[in-house]
């Protein structure tokens, strides 16, 4: 084969990798909220399929099994999750704008995308179980391991002090009560969400260091 030959066969192989690339995302991001209702558990491909628009046979020639698809739908899920809070941070003009709006957009993700937070968390804890799914988890904990420091350094900046920990120890608190938060919406204990709202901008100021 020629080099000009070659290199147009390579071209091929790379627009029929891409678009075979293309279609998974499109499959993973549209099949989400099935995923999201059903939880790990009780879904299987076929299951998947007879919830959605799409064949058995088209999930399948796409994905090797269901782990393939959650995590990949995951995935798609948290490359928009793992920016929601840039805005936030862009416009902030003081401390107190940011730490608002970053409260209010934390318990309005929490409401409004409940069952899709639920899965993330079905799948991490899986990962404790099913080694095939933590790479993805972690590479995903990364990102919002990140997401969440970008917020706290601004916010300190900004009061003119310094975090107060590590960016992966402000992320598992912040987590944490985003987690119990969330329980709690699912469990339909409105009450003890909003008291998590009312404390979290003093957990917030809790994560920064203020110079006497």
């Amino acid at each position: 084969m020629t080099e000009v030959a070659q290199r147009k066969q390579t071209r091929i192989s790379r627009r029929q990798v891409d678009k075979f690339d293309a279609r998974r995302t499109e499959l993973a991001v549209a099949t989400l909220h099935t995923l999201a209702e059903l939880g790990y558990a009780r879904t299987s491909l076929r299951e998947i399929a007879q919830n959605s628009e799409f064949s058995h046979g088209v999930l399948h020639y796409y994905f090797a099994d269901k782990r393939d698809l959650i995590t990949e739908a995951v995935r798609q899920y948290e490359v928009v999750c793992v920016t929601r809070y840039d805005e936030v941070v862009a416009r902030a003009k003081s401390a107190g704008q940011l730490r608002d709006e970053f409260v209010a957009m934390f318990f309005d993700t929490l409401e409004k995308d409940a069952i899709l937070h639920r899965l993330w968390y079905d799948l991490r804890n899986q990962s404790l179980f099913d080694e095939s799914f933590r790479a993805a988890v972690l590479e995903i904990d990364s990102h919002r391991e990140a997401m969440v420091w970008r917020v706290v350094s601004r916010y300190a900046e900004l009061v003119g002090g310094t975090p107060a920990a590590s960016a992966s120890m402000i992320y598992l608190t912040l987590d944490g009560i985003f987690q119990r938060a969330l329980l709690h919406h699912l469990s339909g204990n409105a009450d003890t969400v909003a008291q998590l709202r009312v404390e979290l901008p003093a957990a917030v100021g809790l994560l920064v260091t203020v110079a006497e």
